[in-house]
């Protein structure tokens, strides 16, 4: 009777237990639909915003409804024929050849269909690779694990940024509560567009493959290194949009979010007047010899959006990734050591080439952790030693 009662007793322990982690758990995750992004529990494609995306909504419906009366077709039979002609009722197997005709039916019927539905689908599939008379020309390069983007024609020409993960949510992912409706989806710079304005997004990598996928646009394209891949949209819609990386890159692969906001052509004049502004106030002269102060604070910035995802804020790493507090590459006298790392990358992409940034950044953010933390070394590194070791 103890151990009954005793076993009773840790049963509903157990469920109070549960039943308390459950309904922390609904508090705890309770998030809403995105806008532009994903909803709860989703069954359907997203909102298409671009007339292919609507065509791929209706190809999808069409194709799946197909696909039911196929579905019922043959098992409605195959169970028909199962219950209808059971040994219990009396029948008896037959034994009988091939029949030609049903040879010929079988083969003739689905490939009608298969013809079908891709003379449905070619429409489609031949607009989705019409990229002529863009209005305006972006080129997305994958990184591990961010975006670069360049613009390359129309409005905007020269205007060029990193879209990384916003650090909040790096660090909510590491702790282990997420928060918000767009969790892992919030990055520093997304890509603004006009609307009705036909957008060219050219698609490449520089370390593995990658692919820039955005469900409410309707575009899904691989970004390969060495190749040059493209695809394009045209927003109907204002709004935020959002996707992921859809190619599994490596072990931040869920960290490579795609943030498109699409404005009205005068904000979208703003927007590129303030980014060319920005950029022109970021354009330092590399053979500018800064002082130790400025560089780290300068560097301090680029850490924290660039780096602090991976190496922590508190530059102790985390996991297989190394420690900048106390290391010896950043405490060696030797500054090519680490400027290699940072132009090159490391242990086969884990530690990523950071060639993107400028020659000011790279100088910086390299002063910054040579002086930070415990490593109190007193070095710095000017721009014009970045740029002689790209040579």
């Amino acid at each position: 009777m103890k151990m009954i009662t005793s076993l009773r007793q840790r049963l509903s322990h157990a469920a109070l237990a549960l039943g308390a982690a459950l309904a922390a758990g609904t508090a705890f995750g309770a998030v809403n639909d995105l806008p532009g992004g994903p909803a709860v529990r989703q069954l359907d494609l997203h909102p298409p915003v671009t007339k292919i995306a609507e065509q791929q909504q209706w190809l999808h419906y069409v194709v799946l409804g197909i696909c039911v009366v196929i579905f019922i077709a043959v098992f409605g039979v195959m169970f028909y024929s199962i219950l209808k002609h059971r040994k219990s009722l009396g029948h008896k197997s037959a034994n009988f050849h091939e029949s030609v005709a049903v040879e010929i039916a079988w083969t003739i019927v689905p490939f009608i269909i298969v013809i079908f539905m891709g003379a449905l689908a070619t429409k489609t599939v031949v607009a989705q690779k019409d990229t002529t008379n863009a209005d305006i020309t972006i080129k997305a390069t994958g990184y591990q694990w961010k975006w670069g983007y360049d613009y390359l024609k129309g409005e905007g020409e020269g205007i060029q940024f990193l879209a990384t993960l916003d650090l909040a949510h790096r660090e909510m992912s590491n702790s282990g509560k997420p928060s918000g409706d767009d969790y892992l989806l919030k990055v520093d710079n997304p890509v603004v567009v006009p609307v009705d304005k036909k957008v060219r997004i050219v698609t490449t990598a520089n370390d593995v493959i990658h692919a820039w996928m955005v469900p409410s646009l309707g575009v899904k394209q691989d970004a390969i290194p060495g190749f040059v891949r493209d695809t394009w949209f045209r927003a109907e819609k204002t709004g935020d949009f959002y996707g992921q990386c859809a190619e599994l890159c490596g072990k931040e692969h869920a960290y490579m979010p795609i943030h498109v906001k699409v404005v009205s052509q005068a904000d979208y004049a703003k927007w590129v007047e303030g980014k060319k502004k920005e950029m022109a106030a970021l354009a330092d002269d590399p053979k500018k010899e800064w002082k130790l102060d400025e560089l780290v604070a300068r560097g301090e910035k680029v850490y924290a959006a660039n780096c602090a995802a991976c190496h922590r804020a508190d530059g102790k790493g985390a996991g297989p990734i190394k420690p900048l507090d106390g290391s010896a590459i950043v405490q060696d006298a030797d500054k090519s050591k680490q400027i290699a790392i940072l132009l090159n990358g490391a242990l086969n992409g884990a530690m990523p080439a950071w060639k993107s940034l400028s020659d000011t950044e790279i100088a910086a953010v390299i002063t910054y952790t040579k002086n930070n933390w415990s490593n109190k070394t007193g070095q710095l590194v000017q721009p014009a030693e970045i740029v002689a070791a790209r040579k």
